[in-house]
C-alpha cells in the first residue's frame, strides 16, 4: 500500500493559529464566494450505487479498513469474510447543530446493481445501523460534525453498497466495500508490454485464475474479472475473457496484446501540504489565516506532458487530514478555501477539473476550472480541510469516456502504481456474485 516516508512529513514546519469567528450559515462554508446555490452535482438526491456525496454540506468522506497502523485510511475498503478488522467510513456534516444519520447495506451484483436477496441472507442483525459516533469540531472557523461508523460484518463475499442517509431517507454519503473470499488462487504480477512507443508509456498486468480445489462450471464463461489501478472505479479494466483455458491444470491465463490488460502509468501525483495553516507547507505558495475559511493559495502548476519522469514518493490519489496547530485531524483541523493554478499556453479540448480521492474520482462541478486567455492560466477553488493531498488535472472527454488525465499530466512506465484484481463467480442455482478471490501488485514499488 501506498505510503508517506518519515522524510516527507518533516519538511513541514508547525506554528499555533489563532482562533477565528465561526461561519454561522452552514451552507455558507461549502459555497464558493460568489456562489449563490449549491453546484448542480448535489441537486439530484437519487441513490447511486457508486462512491457518491449527495450533498453540498457533506465533506472530507474516508472508507478505509482500520488496521491500527500509520496511515491505514490509505487502505481500501476490500477485507476478506470473516475478517474481525471492520471497514471504517468517516466523513464530517459542515454546521453548528448534529444530524441524526442512520446506515445500511445494499447487496449488489458484480454490475453494481441492487440483488434480489434478502436482508437476513447476508446479515445477521436489523440492516439499520444509527450512527451514535460523532464529536463536534474544536477551534475551527469553520463548524462541523465529524461521524465515524464501522460497517456491519456480512455472511457473503461479494460487492456491497454502505449508504448513509438522513431522516426520511434521503442519501447523504455511498461508499462501495469489498469483501473476498480465497477460493481460487490469483496470479498477478508486472508484465511486458508488447509494442512500440507504448512500452514506455503504459503498465501491463499479466494474470491467471488457478482452482485446484473448487469446483468451478464452465469457469471460462462465468468466471468474472476485474483489474484496477490504485482502487479506482472509473477506469477499471472490466469483459476480460480468458487468452488460454488449461482444463487440464484447472487454470485460466489471461495474457494480452492488444493492451486490454494495460494502462497509461502517469505520473507521481502532484501534492500539497495544508497540515499548517499558520505557515507555508509544500506546494503552498499563500496563505492568510485571518480570512474565514482560511485562504490558501497553491503554487502555479504547469503542464508535464513531454516531460521526462520525475520520481518521488506519493499516495497515489489519495489523501490524509491532519493538523499541525492541535490535536486530532478528525475534529482539530479547520477548512480552508484552497485555490488551484495551472499554467496553460492554450485551453485545453475540453473542460478542465481537479481529480483524484478528494473528488471522489469524479468530474465534480466544484472542482472545474475556469481559463483565463489573458494570463493563460487556469483556476478554481474548494473548501478543503486541512491535510496532505494528492491529485491531478484532467480533462472531460466524450460523455461516458473516462477524463484525460494525460493531457496535462504525461504518462510514463517507471511510474508507481498499485493494481488490484477482483474475481466473481456465481455458483449454479444461487442469486449472488461471490467475491472469490482478490490479490494486489505494487508496480514499480519504491519500499
Amino acid at each position: 500500500m501506498p505510503r508517506l516516508l518519515p522524510c516527507a512529513f518533516l519538511l513541514l514546519a508547525s506554528a499555533c493559529v489563532p482562533l477565528g469567528t465561526p461561519i454561522t450559515d452552514p451552507n455558507a462554508a461549502s459555497r464558493a464566494p460568489g456562489q449563490q446555490k449549491p453546484p448542480e452535482y448535489y441537486a439530484d438526491k437519487t441513490l447511486r450505487y457508486q462512491d457518491y456525496t449527495y450533498a453540498p454540506e457533506v465533506r472530507s468522506v474516508q472508507c478505509y479498513v482500520a488496521t491500527g497502523q500509520q496511515n491505514e485510511v490509505f487502505q481500501p475498503p476490500v477485507v476478506p469474510l470473516g475478517q474481525s478488522q471492520a471497514i471504517t467510513l468517516e466523513f464530517d456534516m459542515l454546521g453548528e447543530q448534529s444530524q441524526r444519520y442512520t446506515a445500511r447495506l445494499i447487496h449488489c451484483d458484480l454490475n453494481w446493481q441492487p440483488s434480489i436477496l434478502t436482508d437476513m441472507q447476508f446479515l445477521s442483525e436489523i440492516n439499520e445501523f444509527l450512527i451514535t459516533d460523532y464529536r463536534v469540531g474544536v477551534n475551527t472557523k469553520v463548524p462541523y460534525f465529524h461521524y465515524r461508523m464501522r460497517a456491519p460484518s456480512v455472511k457473503l463475499s461479494g460487492n456491497y453498497l454502505l449508504v448513509v442517509q438522513s431522516q426520511g431517507g434521503v442519501p447523504i454519503v455511498s461508499r462501495r466495500l469489498l469483501v473476498y473470499e480465497n477460493q481460487v488462487q490469483v496470479a498477478l504480477k508486472p508484465g511486458i508490454v508488447v509494442g512500440g512507443q507504448e512500452r514506455y508509456t503504459l503498465q501491463q498486468l499479466d494474470f491467471a485464475v488457478s482452482y485446484p480445489s473448487v469446483e468451478l462450471v464452465n469457469p471460462a464463461a462465468e468466471v468474472k474479472v476485474i483489474l484496477r489501478q490504485n482502487f479506482r472505479w472509473d477506469n477499471a479494466k472490466y469483459n476480460l475473457r480468458p487468452t488460454f483455458v488449461r482444463d487440464a491444470e484447472r487454470r485460466l491465463d489471461y495474457q494480452y496484446f492488444g493492451f486490454e490488460n494495460a494502462f497509461p502509468g502517469l505520473s507521481e501525483y502532484r501534492f500539497f501540504d495544508t497540515r499548517s495553516i499558520q505557515t507555508v507547507g509544500i506546494g503552498v505558495l499563500h496563505v492568510d489565516p485571518r480570512t474565514a475559511p482560511v485562504s490558501v493559495t497553491l503554487q502555479p502548476e504547469t503542464t508535464r506532458d513531454k516531460l521526462a519522469y520525475n520520481q518521488y514518493q506519493d499516495a497515489n490519489g489519495q489523501r490524509v487530514f491532519e493538523s499541525r496547530e492541535f490535536g486530532s485531524g478528525a475534529t482539530n483541523a479547520d477548512y480552508a478555501d484552497v485555490t488551484f493554478q495551472l499554467k496553460a499556453d492554450q485551453p485545453a479540448p475540453g473542460p478542465v477539473y481537479v481529480f483524484g480521492a478528494l473528488t471522489d474520482w469524479q468530474l465534480k462541478d466544484e472542482f472545474k476550472l475556469t481559463y483565463d486567455e489573458g494570463k493563460q492560466l487556469y483556476t478554481g477553488h474548494s473548501l478543503l480541510k486541512q491535510g496532505y493531498y494528492n491529485y491531478d488535472f484532467a480533462v472531460a472527454g466524450a460523455r461516458g469516456a473516462a477524463p484525460n488525465e494525460v493531457y496535462f499530466e504525461g504518462t510514463h512506465q517507471q511510474t508507481e502504481n498499485q493494481y488490484d484484481l477482483l474475481v466473481y463467480y456465481r455458483p449454479p442455482g444461487t442469486r449472488a456474485d461471490l467475491l472469490i478471490g482478490y490479490q494486489t501488485v505494487a508496480m514499480n514499488s519504491r519500499i
